[in-house]
């Protein structure tokens, strides 16, 4: 697989590329940018009492990468054929992580559109599920696959504690509006961001239900920059990314000079540039979090 693919999607298009494997007999994507290699299985690595769903170590060209075996981590049963298995190498929060799959099969190219947030309805599937893309005959789950990792290492998640080094803070007025599909994510971001002083948040769960809700402002004659000072917004996102969000808040007259900073696990040196064509303010990756309260200080104190 040509680990550019994503990359050479136009920025802000709300397109992406995603792979498509199986677990079990479930099917499932994860977006192209996301991937850097396809393999095939190889001898692992045992670590004394690691996470039950972390099957050890492996080295490539160097490196040494942990594996982790979706299936345990869904809870589904395990492969029938491991010799026939795949290990989707991946790269997202500034880390490499290996995940076994049962198979992988192809890619597809969609429309942010074409993915719906999960129903509350699904029995839980919610906290692991950020999407379902409905496709010809079937349908694929679009996985949190940063939900799977901050179960097995809630360290790797944002945490208040990382907050200390910024000492005392003093409480703000200042309103920030979220961009954020993970409820995860959104309920650590405000408490995070309550911690350093910015108390005053209001979150929606993609970029569309967030752009809606300026448009309205705008429709009602109410001045969007006296009720928000920045906005913050991830890219992965049903409906609208935040690549497409903060290309059409940066084209529109009445929202172009609101700050908006790009939160994501996607911000790597190859995806930079993507962000930076749409006319972020800035890119701040997960979970560094001490850095994203650096830029709110810095755009809106």
């Amino acid at each position: 697989m040509n680990q550019n693919q994503g990359i050479l999607l136009e920025s802000g298009t709300n397109e992406l590329e995603i792979v498509e494997f199986g677990v079990g007999n479930n099917r499932f994507g994860i977006n192209v940018i996301k991937v850097k290699e396809i393999l095939n299985p190889q001898p692992i690595t045992k670590i004394p009492h690691s996470h039950r769903s972390v099957e050890g170590i492996i080295e490539i060209r160097g490196e040494v990468v942990p594996v982790v075996d979706v299936a345990h981590a869904l809870g589904f049963s395990p492969s029938e054929n491991p010799k026939q298995d795949k290990f989707i190498l991946s790269e997202f929060n500034k880390t490499k992580i290996v995940f076994h799959v049962h198979t992988v099969t192809q890619i597809h190219r969609i429309s942010w559109e074409q993915i719906e947030k999960p129903n509350k309805m699904y029995q839980g599937l919610e906290t692991q599920i950020t999407g379902v893309i409905k496709m010809e005959e079937d349908m694929l789950l679009l996985l949190d696959f940063e939900k799977v990792v901050a179960d097995i290492n809630p360290e790797s998640s944002i945490h208040t504690d990382q907050l200390r080094e910024l000492g005392t803070r003093e409480r703000s007025l200042k309103k920030i509006l979220i961009a954020e599909d993970s409820a995860m994510l959104r309920a650590m971001l405000q408490e995070t961001l309550s911690e350093a002083g910015y108390e005053n948040t209001v979150s929606f769960e993609d970029g569309k239900e967030a752009y809606e809700h300026l448009e309205a402002m705008l429709e009602e004659g109410k001045a969007v920059e006296d009720e928000y000072q920045l906005i913050i917004t991830d890219i992965e996102m049903p409906r609208m990314d935040g690549h497409h969000f903060t290309r059409l808040l940066k084209e529109h007259s009445d929202l172009n000079r609101l700050p908006v900073v790009i939160f994501s696990s996607l911000i790597t040196d190859d995806l930079r540039h993507k962000g930076d064509i749409v006319g972020a303010d800035a890119q701040v990756s997960k979970p560094e979090i001490v850095e994203l309260v650096k830029i709110i200080d810095h755009h809106i104190l």
